[in-house]
């Protein structure tokens, strides 16, 4: 049973296209973050993942806070410019105060939908890949222990594997393809 107290951020997921749950279209995406030690304030991983081509990021912030998460969007937002909304089309995330200004992100044209509080079986995608970059942070160890660059390496490591469930191609494989087609238009 749901919890009353916990208000959902923003727009609901309820509200959130047929498309994108169907799987048929690129560029719908989920995030959340990573956290290394419970105690105290310290780095946190930001991470999305994107719904069909399990294309994964990985991003240290400087906490488990809205402007860690700010950080790693204006990153993103940086790199892809005008094209910003046609690879991100939606994003998805849960209700941790760390998003709490995330709906800010729709500024750029993206849609920014927010997951039931205690559901985090509505981001299915993202919490894999998230129990996938374990194997590289084991939970409890600090991520103060590793460079942004180490970060960045484990999602490359993740994102160059193929996968039977995408046809044995590779996440990079297939969202450079993707991405070919948003800068071919």
């Amino acid at each position: 049973m749901e919890p009353k107290n916990r208000r959902i951020l923003g727009r609901s997921i309820d509200e959130r296209p047929d498309v994108v749950a169907a799987h048929e279209e690129f560029g719908h995406w989920e995030a959340d973050t990573v956290v290394g030690r419970r105690q105290g304030r310290e780095s946190v991983v930001f991470t999305m993942v994107e719904c069909i081509t399990d294309h994964y990021i990985a991003i240290k912030i400087s906490g488990r806070n809205s402007a860690g998460v700010s950080e790693a969007m204006n990153q993103l937002h940086k790199l892809y410019g005008e094209r910003f909304a046609q690879v991100f089309k939606t994003i998805t995330a849960d209700n941790g105060p760390e998003f709490q200004n995330f709906s800010a992100v729709e500024a750029w044209g993206t849609r920014v939908y927010f997951a039931h509080p205690y559901s985090s079986w509505e981001r299915p995608r993202n919490e894999r890949h998230n129990g996938m970059l374990r194997a590289y942070i084991p939970k409890g160890k600090s991520i103060e222990h590793y460079t942004d660059e180490e970060i960045l390496s484990f999602a490359d490591d993740l994102n160059s594997r193929p996968r039977r469930v995408l046809g044995y191609h590779s996440p990079e494989d297939l969202f450079d393809s993707f991405l070919d087609h948003v800068y071919a238009c």
